[in-house]
């Protein structure tokens, strides 16, 4: 695993540019086969003086030396973003990000492994999965699961001890607020300011039967807005499986970035929200972000460690990144239907 202890270690980087830039192999026999065999998938910018790996669905990856490596491990799982994912979602991430080193599999389950927090708060693998239940949407926004999570315990020190949450079934976005108490008021006011005013009046509501989502204000709200106000059944709420897979997401993911009392989680619901709608979710193969917006997300660690997408943009005119977006937009459909 790369280091960060001062030790001088050879940059693995070095014998690919030698041969690309000079025709130099390494004396070692050895090695030099391995690298005049592995050369064709590397390429050396002369003008950036960056190596870039192909991937096998031809995207480039930057070549990371072995401080940078450690630098994205880091960034990727204890920071803004990260929200500790487990190994093989962090190496996902960091390739997603546009990043390479040869033992970045094998890094990613390694530091993830050692990480105190994680070993707090991972997932017990003997404990098998309650079967979901899926609602099957055909285009964006159309179903949300809504729920509440809590009451949590400790409330936050500005005293809020519930999370109100709502999920997309198609695109699997997001969205949440904590809260001091529940009343149908504030479930009205969310669906307004969260979900209609940002991606417009859904179809349906599915939600777990609660006082809250049946009361006459919310039905009345429903009724208005031609909405399908439908609720799960009584004795069965994992018949809403996406809001209560997400429930157990957002509560695992707060778990591990929160203060050791616990009562600053409020304030840590918006970095785990967007790690979360940064992240490759299974049934979709894509981020909630690409699916919604139709491009990746510019995280943090992409500008400490420019990748070779951020390098490309950069250098863009203002026309040539509104035919970028055109193209973008137009190949979303499909990105969608692949999704479902």
């Amino acid at each position: 695993m790369p280091t960060n202890t001062g030790v001088n270690v050879r940059d693995w980087r070095f014998p690919f540019i030698d041969f690309a830039v000079y025709g130099i192999l390494p004396e070692d026999p050895k090695e030099a086969v391995s690298v005049r065999r592995c050369s064709l998938r590397f390429y050396y910018d002369t003008a950036t003086k960056m190596l870039y790996r192909r991937s096998f669905d031809g995207l480039l990856l930057q070549c990371l030396s072995n401080e940078e490596a450690v630098e994205a491990l880091r960034e990727a799982h204890d920071g803004t973003c990260g929200a500790h994912q487990p190994g093989p979602k962090l190496q996902d991430r960091l390739r997603r990000m546009g990043y390479y080193w040869p033992t970045m599999v094998a890094d990613a389950v390694e530091y993830a492994k050692k990480c105190h927090v994680c070993q707090l708060h991972t997932d017990f693998i003997r404990t098998p999965s309650e079967p979901l239940h899926p609602t099957v949407a055909s285009w964006p926004f159309e179903a949300w699961g809504m729920d509440i999570v809590g009451p949590i315990t400790p409330p936050s020190s500005r005293g809020h001890c519930f999370i109100m949450a709502i999920t997309d079934y198609f695109s699997k976005w997001a969205e949440a607020v904590p809260l001091a108490e529940v009343k149908s008021s504030r479930v009205v006011s969310f669906i307004k300011h969260h979900v209609i005013y940002r991606f417009g009046v859904p179809w349906r509501i599915i939600h777990d039967n609660g006082p809250q989502f049946i009361s006459h204000i919310f039905s009345k709200f429903c009724d208005k807005n031609c909405i399908q106000n439908m609720a799960s059944t009584a004795y069965n709420p994992a018949a809403n499986g996406l809001a209560e897979a997400f429930n157990k997401t957002i509560v695992r993911l707060l778990k591990k970035v929160v203060s050791s009392n616990k009562r600053d989680w409020d304030e840590k619901l918006g970095e785990c929200l967007w790690a979360y709608r940064t992240t490759v979710r299974t049934p979709t193969g894509n981020t909630p972000f690409s699916l919604v917006y139709g491009s990746k997300a510019v995280l943090p660690l992409k500008i400490q460690i420019p990748s070779l997408r951020v390098a490309i943009t950069n250098k863009l005119t203002e026309e040539d990144n509104q035919h970028r977006r055109l193209r973008k937009l137009e190949a979303l459909d499909e990105k969608r239907l692949l999704a479902q």
